[in-house]
């Protein structure tokens, strides 16, 4: 990971303690976000693209909308399922809605191991857009840049 920058819309609804990277190693860099919900959140849909770098950032492959609630309760969609054992070792959002109070995804790293088909070489940009209760509250966008291993 290159870059993180996360920013609230509405900070009387949420607000970002930490949003930053943190290098553990020379090729390992951790991603912590400490985001403080100040209302109980009930419905939570999410907005999620991946660019990738090719003379600017453009659209690659992957643009979902999904309920965030909804996935947390069935884990019905397989792509969704795919980022979440990504992620869900890191996080506190591992319970179903409402959430309030402090979330956090706490040394967060990109292993490719648990990615079911590689990606190329080359640099990304993770857009997630935040909405809470049918308004947006929040952004949040990861810059990496992904080395094959051949």
């Amino acid at each position: 990971m290159t870059n993180a920058v996360c920013e609230s819309y509405n900070k009387s609804w949420v607000e970002f303690n930490v949003c930053r990277l943190r290098a553990v190693s020379r090729n390992k860099v951790s991603f912590n976000v400490d985001a403080m919900l100040h209302h109980p959140v009930h419905n939570v849909f999410v907005k999620a693209q991946l660019m990738k770098r090719a003379n600017g950032y453009k659209p690659w492959l992957y643009k979902v909308n999904f309920d965030g609630c909804q996935f947390i309760r069935r884990r019905n969609s397989a792509l969704i399922r795919i980022v979440w054992e990504l992620f869900k070792e890191f996080s506190t959002i591992n319970h179903t809605c409402p959430y309030v109070g402090l979330q956090r995804v706490k040394d967060f790293y990109l292993r490719s191991e648990k990615l079911p088909t590689p990606i190329p070489t080359g640099d990304y940009l993770l857009l997630i857009d935040w909405v809470f209760n049918k308004k947006p509250q929040a952004a949040t966008n990861v810059y990496f840049t992904f080395v094959e291993d051949l």
